[in-house]
């Protein structure tokens, strides 16, 4: 029985980065892998609703397409510094549509027994 294929591999990826480097700009190819990586990629997250779920994968393929010219040819696995790009973008996404209010706090509510019924945060 053959081994299948990966949907992408590393040395086309880097092949067609490298190229795109080269070049100064993006070319189809390598614009294609990228969006594929990150629609792929986010398969293994889970959401319970199918539009933060596209909302993130927005955010990660923006960001794929805006820092693609950060990487370094010389790094020979594109495929892990493209999968992290994606990921840190799904981050971003899910941060701007639920962002926490007091991060870093723990809010407890008052248990004393005068006037003070607020809620504080330490």
């Amino acid at each position: 029985m053959a081994k299948k294929k990966n949907y992408l591999n590393n040395k086309d990826l880097h092949a067609a980065m490298s190229e795109s480097k080269e070049l100064g700009k993006l070319t189809p190819v390598a614009e294609k892998m990228l969006i594929l990586l990150a629609e792929r990629a986010i398969n293994r997250m889970t959401y319970v609703n199918d539009d933060d779920r596209q909302d993130c994968l927005a955010f990660a393929i923006l960001d794929l397409l805006k820092y693609w010219k950060n990487f370094n040819p010389v790094y020979p696995n594109a495929f892990a510094y493209f999968t992290e790009i994606a990921k840190r973008g799904y981050a971003k996404g899910w941060n701007k549509i639920h962002p926490q209010k007091y991060k870093g706090t723990i809010s407890i509510d008052s248990s004393g027994g005068d006037d003070s019924n607020g809620i504080y945060s330490l």
